[in-house]
């Protein structure tokens, strides 16, 4: 089953992402990678290999940031490989997604009709794509990520930046876990609380249909 892991604060989260992942392994996987954002440049570092080959890239890569999503992945739609590991980007949109979006097909149409060009297997850069454009016509990311929902069929739990705001994760769930963690100036997200337990245990379940924003606060 793939995992995710976000984060928000005001301090270098690749750590958090990585140790999340790593608690995140026994449920098996073939592929996983990051995404952060480092003065509204994304960076990103994908891997078929084990989250300690992941941890390896990032260190030498120099990937550091305050805000970022992660993903360990059991190839659905494409085989595992690099192209097809999450996250997914389009412009400075960036996705992590557990589910399968049912209208996958229908929705890849449509975008390419729009100009698009995938460049993955998977029906999650569908998310990523279709986020982009709602982003450009509304210029918000809460509201292009629910735009965005209201078109796709089928079960996701996702987690969204944009290299734009390095100050909004935007998560969303329907028919697979979610969760958020609350922090002090710092908070997070995942599919499993065991992802979290090393920097918080405070913890909201999110609710079937559920469209959040988090952003680093002080209690």
């Amino acid at each position: 089953m793939c995992g995710i892991v976000g984060a928000i604060a005001a301090r270098d989260i690749v750590p958090v992402l990585i140790e999340g992942l790593k608690r995140l392994e026994y449920r098996g996987y073939d592929s996983a990678g990051i995404a952060v954002i480092r003065g509204h440049t994304l960076q990103r570092v994908r891997s078929t290999g084990r989250v300690a080959e992941l941890e390896r890239i990032a260190q030498t890569t120099d990937v550091t940031g305050l805000i970022g999503i992660a993903h360990t992945r059991w190839a659905t739609h494409g085989a595992p490989s690099e192209k097809n590991a999450h996250p997914h980007v389009s412009g400075g949109v960036s996705v992590v997604h557990n589910g399968i979006i049912e209208n996958h097909e229908e929705m890849r149409d449509k975008l390419r009709s729009l100009g698009y060009r995938f460049v993955s297997d998977t029906d999650t850069e569908v998310i990523a794509h279709l986020v982009n454009w709602h982003l450009k016509a509304c210029g918000d990311l809460f509201e292009a990520v629910r735009r965005s929902l209201a078109e796709l069929v089928g079960a996701y739990a996702i987690a969204v930046i944009n290299e734009a705001d390095d100050q909004r994760l935007v998560v969303a769930r329907m028919g697979a876990p979610l969760l958020l963690g609350l922090g002090n100036g710092q908070n997070f997200a995942a599919s499993d609380a065991s992802a979290l337990v090393q920097v918080t245990q405070r913890i909201v379940y999110l609710e079937e249909g559920d469209c959040a924003e988090s952003q680093p606060h002080r209690r």
